[in-house]
């Protein structure tokens, strides 16, 4: 009795703390009361909605094409304000023939908000991932 006892506690223990490991689903947007750029931040936690829309980068397939930067290319969204921005291959199969598109692409995360004017700037909503 004792034995099922003990593993039952185990069992309890392991359960818990497999549980607990796990992030928060409600992600923590804070920033420092710093003035950055000449803008005021405040403390203040920002759970606005977020999309990510993207512009392939100029790049195509047996090394041709010019590769557009990330900072160049988040230039564009004036007004809008980008909250992270990487390089991302949309995983489409493609032909494979030189000077084609690689499938790259510049994305960049937003607010939902925002997202009229981006696609008003040339830039499509990133539906993948």
């Amino acid at each position: 009795m004792k034995l099922n006892v003990n593993v039952l506690f185990i069992s309890l223990a392991i359960l818990i703390g497999g549980c607990s490991d796990k992030p928060c689903k409600i992600e923590d947007r804070t920033w420092s009361t710093a003035v950055v750029q000449g803008k005021p931040i405040s403390n203040e936690k920002d759970l606005s909605p977020r999309i990510f829309v993207y512009k392939p980068d100029g790049t195509l397939q047996c090394g041709q094409g010019q590769r557009i930067d990330l900072s160049t290319m988040k230039k564009e969204l004036v007004g809008i304000e980008v909250f992270s921005a990487q390089n991302k291959n949309d995983g489409l199969m493609r032909i494979q023939l030189c000077g084609h598109p690689t499938g790259d692409n510049n994305v960049f995360e937003i607010a939902a908000k925002d997202l009229e004017p981006a696609l008003k700037l040339g830039f499509k909503k990133w539906i993948r991932d």
